[in-house]
């Protein structure tokens, strides 16, 4: 479970500097239904920028944001992209819920809120005094300096120097601090390796997406809610929620899987990793270039027992793709031979190459589950391809000046050509595989125990069912902070 208990003095320090930088601290209730925010907040951020450095921008961490880059409030229904059947091959309905509406562009400022605002509201981490660093193949980094901005709070990011050029060039202006460490995504024990290096001084305070536990509570409560939400508002008669993919980064959106499996009893929960660095898989390792995952170890926060499905995503996939969606060509082979609208068009620009491989996992399940016109399969769009524009540029002058004739073969070869090879569906035998690797990382590196490992896999009511119950804990606290500001009440 996350550790609630109260420090009396860093609370106190946390109080007065966010009454002193105007901080008021949105729950994990509001998150989930954003028209419950107060009127007096809504209409200040009819002024804010989505990507603005203000605190207001705290308000919008929710799925449900309206697609606005400037003074844009809340809708009903999440904002997402329907892959329709021509380009993906398959007869299944596939929704994808997009994270670019989000501060930052990206969901994983929620997930950097579920780690940061329990220790902030208890004290546990002082912002007079702590730096929060944030360990990261890429995004988490962001939300993680993004929200320490807005929180008043010095930050540390971390991730590796692979990444896209636009991430560090944003970070470089948020951080406090930015480390490159050596490698790409699949790098993370050297992300690790820095976090223990910088664990010898005290007033670093490591908030480590993989393993935790605000993560998967946030996108268990927030992320899970709005997949449901988003299917019971597009849902036709007959149709049944069969099926959620996630690529495995942090794993914080499996525990949105865990929601859904909850709600819908019979939909397979899929994990999607690199096939050139296949862990679940078969215990492999490598680099690869879905920007965004991590790899070459299992979470500590992923529920693996509760997963149904391992998916091998090839990068070479995800990377054609990204160029299809991206370039006037593509584009127009797109709206020419699969009659696409410009809407649809533009909502494709809203994959980044993390997100392209998620739609992928959704496609091959469909085709090993024969999933039929009835059928729907959900998924997260974690970023958009802003973040990869400099990729773009690479692949074209790579391969060349992009044409119609490359357009169909990207999308035969590495849409519609998709097959149900570098897939498992996982036994209870081979879930505990899985699970078990776990061991290498957290107890033989990072000091977790041989107990706390196996609760995770005996223990569920009282590890992740205790985790996803903790939103109500957490929101009284937040409640109680915003009342010591007094600042709610000024408004």
């Amino acid at each position: 479970m996350i550790d609630l208990r109260i420090n009396k003095t860093g609370l106190a320090n946390n109080i007065k500097k966010a009454k002193e930088s105007n901080v008021i601290i949105p729950t994990i209730a509001q998150m989930r239904r954003p028209e419950t925010i107060p009127e007096k907040i809504q209409a200040r951020l009819k002024k804010v920028g989505l990507w603005d450095v203000d605190p207001l921008n705290l308000f919008r961490i929710t799925w449900k944001n309206e697609a606005k880059e400037t003074g844009g409030l809340y809708q009903p229904v999440p904002n997402y992209v329907e892959i329709p059947s021509a380009l993906s091959g398959v007869p299944c309905r596939i929704l994808a819920m997009a994270g670019k509406w989000f501060p930052t562009g990206c969901h994983k400022v929620g997930a950097s809120f579920g780690c940061l605002a329990p220790r902030l509201v208890t004290g546990q981490f002082d912002a007079t005094y702590h730096h929060a660093v944030w360990p990261s193949t890429g995004n988490y980094c962001r939300g993680g300096a993004f929200n320490s901005k807005l929180l008043a709070c010095d930050s540390v990011a971390i991730l590796p120097a692979g990444m896209s050029k636009e991430r560090f060039a944003w970070l470089n202006e948020i951080a406090g601090q930015v480390i490159a460490t050596p490698g790409c995504e699949s790098n993370v024990k050297e992300i690790f390796d820095k976090t223990w290096e910088l664990r010898q001084q005290p007033e670093m305070m490591i908030f480590n997406q993989f393993e935790e536990m605000g993560n998967p509570l946030w996108h268990y409560n927030v992320t899970g809610n709005a997949l449901a939400d988003l299917f019971e508002a597009v849902k036709r008669p007959g149709d049944r929620l069969s099926g959620a993919c996630f690529t495995s980064g942090s794993a914080g959106t499996m525990s949105a899987g865990d929601l859904l499996k909850e709600k819908y009893p019979h939909l397979k929960l899929g994990v999607g990793e690199a096939l050139q660095c296949p862990t679940i898989l078969n215990n492999g390792f490598g680099g690869h270039r879905i920007e965004g995952i991590g790899d070459k170890h299992i979470p500590w926060i992923h529920n693996v027992k509760n997963t149904d499905m391992a998916i091998a995503i090839d990068d070479e996939d995800s990377q054609r793709l990204l160029r299809l969606f991206n370039t006037k060509e593509g584009q127009r082979y797109l709206s020419r031979e699969l009659k696409l609208d410009k809407a649809l068009l533009e909502q494709l620009t809203w994959l980044g190459i993390s997100g392209i491989a998620n739609v992928l996992c959704c496609i091959k399940m469909a085709k090993y589950y024969e999933l039929t016109e009835q059928d729907v399969v959900v998924t997260v769009l974690t970023d958009s391809a802003s973040m990869y524009q400099s990729r773009i540029a690479e692949l074209n002058e790579k391969y060349g000046a992009y044409s119609a004739h490359e357009a169909a073969l990207d999308h035969q070869l590495h849409m519609l050509g998709l097959r149900t090879d570098s897939l498992l569906e996982l036994t209870y035998a081979e879930r505990k595989r899985v699970h078990n690797l776990k061991y290498y990382t957290w107890v033989e590196q990072q000091g977790r125990t041989v107990e706390e490992l196996n609760a995770l896999w005996y223990d569920t009511e009282n590890t992740w069912d205790a985790v996803h119950r903790q939103a109500d804990d957490l929101d009284a606290l937040i409640n109680a902070f915003n009342e010591a500001t007094g600042l709610l009440k000024a408004l």
